[in-house]
């Protein structure tokens, strides 16, 4: 993730009505720290313009995000697809549903916009400022589905699959969704499917304290090892067991 400390150039301490000179400035550095280049910078300025800040700023020529928003909800299904259906050659089509919901919901949208720190460069009116807009989840979630589709409009979808590559997919491949992958279940519906035999977990080794045990677990498909894995609980080893045997399976 991109580091914080560079965003402190574009960050003001201070919430005051800024100049559209300032606005390029702020929007400029923003650029420049994101390594992206807006042909048109008036769809960056749009991605992070709230329709409070456009209703108090009638006299400059501005649009809210919601129509950036909209498009961006498209573009982020539609590139999250295509990269979940490459990665997990496995993977049913419900559990693929069911992973992509959990990473274009809006926490998750969250979560990426915090990081970026795209809270500090949203255009608010002086009410929403006043109310926390800026840390508001559900504004925040729509700011970053804006920026994406701001982002495809100005560039193409290849642009926006190297922003993703760059910000979101990293976090995928580090498992930050695998509370709602069932390793297990998928390895069994792809076996079952490609009547290829039968699975096999074996417990092979148990180490440390009671109290922080360790469990190494093997997967077996017709006695040929498949997978290995380790976890706190053998639940835990079985499921990485799973996902190493999918990950094997892929490649062939």
């Amino acid at each position: 993730m991109r580091n914080r400390t560079s965003s402190k150039k574009y960050i003001r301490s201070k919430r005051r009505p800024l100049t559209l000179e300032e606005l390029s400035v702020r929007f400029q550095a923003f650029q420049n720290s994101m390594n992206i280049c807006f042909k048109n910078e008036k769809l960056l300025f749009q991605a992070f313009t709230h329709s409070s800040y456009v209703n108090e700023h009638r006299k400059r020529p501005s649009e809210d995000n919601e129509r950036l928003e909209f498009l961006g909800d498209a573009v982020l299904e539609l590139t999250i697809s295509q990269y979940l259906y490459k990665k997990y050659a496995t993977m049913s089509e419900g559990e693929l549903t069911k992973l992509r919901a959990a990473i274009v919901c809006e926490p998750s949208l969250v979560t990426f916009a915090h990081q970026l720190n795209f809270g500090e460069l949203i255009l608010l009116g002086k009410g929403e400022e006043n109310t926390g807009g800026r840390t508001r989840p559900a504004l925040l979630a729509d700011v970053f589905e804006a920026f994406i589709g701001a982002l495809y409009l100005d560039q193409d979808i290849d642009e926006v699959q190297r922003f993703l590559e760059r910000f979101v997919y990293p976090k995928i491949n580090e498992g930050a969704f695998s509370h709602v992958m069932d390793y297990k279940s998928q390895l069994q519906e792809y076996i079952q499917r490609e009547n290829h035999g039968a699975l096999d977990y074996k417990i092979v080794q148990e180490k440390g304290p009671a109290h922080n045990r360790e469990f190494t677990s093997e997967v077996y498909l017709n006695n040929q090892r498949l997978g290995i894995g380790r976890g706190r609980s053998k639940k835990e080893a079985e499921q990485h067991a799973a996902q190493e045997a999918l990950q094997v399976i892929a490649k062939k």
